[in-house]
């Protein structure tokens, strides 16, 4: 797979079509003539750049978690207090969705992709990970007790809001799941 940060201007503009495409109409129904045509290339060039679907898949995908975890540390860095540290990937949704009326890419490619060796399923595992890890980090250095469970409270949270974009879209559920964050970091 091809690093996100050293392109070709092919690969880019492949790589750019396939992230659209897979985010709005699901990784299964877009076929790579599509991303070919999308993108302005052969399909020949298309395999040349990633190799596979597969391997596109996982490049989008990786793409998008680098993506996040700047996005989240951006905010974790620039966070005053414990607390705002350990609330900075709720804090990163509010920016993170907007425009992202599907939900979680994430999360809707794991539905796609029951295929253990899948090199995609990888990057999606590893993100969750790292998030459930960067919650106990942030809760561990900021002095809160019980690290292990509050972090996957504040996991279940966190990804909760990412469920309720796609299926009720009109509820602000950044805003109650960092309020609900925040009370479990009270007591």
């Amino acid at each position: 797979m091809p690093d996100p940060d050293q392109l070709t201007p092919a690969a880019r503009r492949i790589l750019d079509a396939a992230a659209v495409l897979f985010y709005e109409q699901g990784i299964t129904s877009v076929g790579v003539d599509l991303v070919a045509q999308r993108s302005g290339v052969t399909k020949r060039t298309l395999y040349d750049r990633f190799g596979s679907k597969q391997q596109l898949v996982a490049a989008y995908l990786l793409e998008r978690d680098r993506r996040w975890r700047s996005l989240v540390e951006a905010r974790r860095d620039d966070a005053a207090d414990p607390v705002a540290r350990v609330l900075a990937p709720f804090d990163a949704l509010a920016t993170w969705l907007q425009g992202a009326e599907r939900g979680c890419a994430f999360v809707n490619a794991l539905a796609e992709l029951p295929e253990p060796e899948h090199p995609g399923r990888g990057v999606v595992l590893a993100e969750k990970q790292w998030l459930l890890e960067l919650f106990a980090d942030s809760l561990r250095a900021g002095g809160f007790s019980g690290e292990g469970a509050l972090a996957v409270q504040l996991m279940c949270l966190h990804e909760g809001v990412l469920s309720l974009r796609g299926t009720a879209p009109g509820l602000d559920a950044v805003a109650a799941a960092r309020s609900a964050a925040a009370r479990l970091l009270e007591g």
